[in-house]
């Protein structure tokens, strides 16, 4: 899992929660494409294409859709680490093959830590600088990964536990 001395505060945002779902099913929502556009960005918003390649280096892509029909680029990032069922470490500073990107934004650790009979849920984005740190911040991190992840944990209840 990740090492807290890893974390810096003038450069990540972490959001972490209790989720009353089995840490297998949270990273099936994280893992498999169909699961993934029911979820991943706060409605009305929604996930219109997502590509995933679960393994070191294979790509993992979304592309999000607003209100108004107005699509956003899609976010071409790969994988760096994938342990089953408990952590993925994904970047959009390279894409698939470890390809480097002209225009990184963050590398995303989300973790599906076992407690409890359900999961303790890390997400973590790590930014290179304080202006893209606080850029993602009044993006609203915090709310719209919350809001994403309380959809992520409905989906689960409602169709899959």
């Amino acid at each position: 899992m990740t090492d807290a001395s890893d974390f810096d505060p003038n450069l990540d945002l972490v959001l972490e929660r209790f989720v009353d779902v089995p840490p297998e099913l949270a990273f099936r929502g994280w893992t498999d494409p169909e699961m993934l556009k029911q979820w991943f960005c706060p409605r009305p918003w929604k996930t219109v294409a997502c590509e995933i390649d679960l393994r070191v280096g294979g790509a993992f892509n979304t592309t999000m859709e607003s209100p108004e029909g107005e699509r956003m680029p899609a976010s071409n990032g790969c994988y760096l680490e994938v342990v089953p069922n408990r952590k993925l470490v994904f970047t959009d500073a390279m894409s698939s093959g470890f390809r480097p990107n002209a225009k990184p934004f963050m590398t995303g650790i989300v973790e599906f830590i076992p407690k409890d009979g359900g999961t303790l849920y890390r997400a973590t984005a790590k930014h290179a600088d304080l202006e893209t740190k606080t850029s993602h911040e009044e993006m609203g991190f915090l709310g719209g990964w919350g809001t994403a992840l309380e959809q992520l944990v409905e989906l689960i209840q409602r169709d899959y536990a």
